[in-house]
């Protein structure tokens, strides 16, 4: 993992609340996510982490607060936002089952395909060259992900992880500045985790940022550059993933222990770790026998 290149800012959002009659789902969240970094969105089930992402997306309008991109308004419209440079998957993954891998990202290419009406129509020049690119860079992406030998095979007939893959290369057919990923591990073992978490940082590498939710907190930690946790509709902490996997606070939200209990566990665990490292005398090694 290494630290991202510049400083300037990509997307953003600024006192981003949502309302829903009473509930108040997300509560003036705000964040930065600069080029070519990798954020992780943690927290425990309901603290609003999906719909901060609907927000990003125009799937949602915010109650109050602003999402920009680049410094400009993102439209409150999905399609829109997809063509400005946003793209997303979803946690329940939203493929099309009767059409092939090669067919599914060719769906997202066509937000990029540009081709006058008449041409369309009559399948002229402009169209056969724009829909030769489009499947020449369907077959890219498909090869990017590791999915060109299901070229051919329906999205449904997929095993799990590689609808996942199938999902992420739809949207980077879009051409996206910036790719938010709903839990793409979610159900997946412990090698197609470490695969897909090489697959984001070969993204990054692109010029792409990203945004990942996920709740394997090991899989955020290792993976991304900054970390932030919601909790309850709000932004309890930000910080590098040593800052954020150390912080009591972070630790009580999902483990629900009073904060000077966690504290002082965490204090303890530091020094039994010291002790150990130092090879203190009298103190049992873990693993060790007794």
């Amino acid at each position: 993992m290494s630290a991202p290149t510049t400083t300037s800012t990509v997307l953003a959002a600024s006192g981003v609340t949502m309302q829903f009659g009473g509930l108040r789902a997300l509560n003036d969240v705000s964040f930065s996510l600069n080029e070519g970094e990798i954020i992780g969105l943690i927290g425990p089930n309901g603290a609003g982490k999906t719909t901060l992402f609907n927000c990003l997306t125009g799937l949602y309008t915010p109650t109050s607060g602003t999402v920009s991109f680049r410094g400009e308004p993102l439209p409150g419209d999905p399609a829109l936002v997809t063509e400005t440079g946003v793209a997303r998957t979803f946690q329940n993954i939203r493929l099309f089952p009767s059409m092939t891998a090669e067919e599914n990202v060719l769906v997202g290419r066509h937000v990029r395909m540009k081709q006058s009406p008449l041409s369309s129509l009559l399948h002229g020049p402009g169209f056969r060259r724009s829909e030769r690119e489009a499947r020449e860079r369907a077959a890219e992406l498909l090869e990017f992900v590791g999915l060109r030998r299901v070229t051919d095979e329906l999205a449904r007939n997929l095993p799990y992880g590689d609808q996942r893959r199938l999902e992420i290369a739809r949207a980077l057919a879009t051409e996206p500045s910036v790719l938010l990923l709903d839990e793409p591990t979610a159900g997946m073992n412990a090698a197609e985790t470490e695969n897909t978490r090489q697959l984001i940082l070969k993204i990054r590498e692109t010029g792409i940022s990203v945004v990942v939710i996920e709740h394997d907190t090991k899989f955020i930690f290792t993976l991304c550059d900054r970390v932030l946790v919601l909790v309850q509709g709000e932004l309890l902490v930000e910080g590098t993933p040593d800052e954020v996997r150390g912080d009591p606070r972070v630790v009580e939200a999902y483990l629900g222990a009073p904060p000077e209990q966690v504290e002082a566990q965490i204090h303890e665990a530091q020094e039994a770790e010291e002790a150990a490292d130092h090879g203190a005398p009298g103190e049992k090694q873990l693993g060790g026998s007794s």
